[in-house]
């Protein structure tokens, strides 16, 4: 999956991919695209993570299958990052890739994990999802998201 393509993905192509971090006061505001939903909801991931971790050169140890069940497209972003964050405190997991698939109007996730001491730290850690300014949806390119993130 891409990183940052350096443009906030003004220049996107239809079924380009990619995420960013963009400066936001005193927390974490992310930007994901992708061709579609699927696709985003793992960019938007990999997005959180890079934002306090240095991912270059780790392999996952473990995978992990998650299934978020049927809900809004707002309600699975904030859920599936709620989820990331929760494993990252519970269990010092920290996902390395991420693949999602629709399933019934949910999700079928499945996040390739190393151990938190494994990478490293970079930024502050993230600590909640915020439903300020959450946004995830169709547009021209495919689809986008945005979400600020609490550190």
């Amino acid at each position: 999956m891409g990183g940052d393509t350096g443009d906030g993905g003004q220049g996107r192509q239809p079924g380009d991919s990619g995420h960013r971090a963009v400066p936001h006061p005193g927390d974490i505001r992310i930007e994901a695209w992708a061709a579609c939903r699927e696709h985003c909801l793992a960019e938007a991931v990999l997005a959180m993570v890079e934002c306090f971790a240095d991912l270059s050169g780790v392999r996952p140890t473990a995978v992990d299958r998650v299934r978020l069940g049927e809900a809004s497209d707002d309600d699975l972003l904030a859920a599936l990052l709620d989820e990331v964050i929760f494993r990252l405190e519970a269990y010092g997991q920290v996902p390395v890739d991420v693949e999602a698939d629709e399933a019934d109007g949910g999700l079928d996730v499945r996040l390739a994990v190393t151990a938190l001491e494994d990478v490293e730290i970079t930024g502050a850690v993230p600590r909640a999802v915020a439903w300020e300014e959450l946004r995830i949806g169709p547009d021209p390119y495919g689809w986008s998201c945005a979400v600020r993130v609490d550190a």
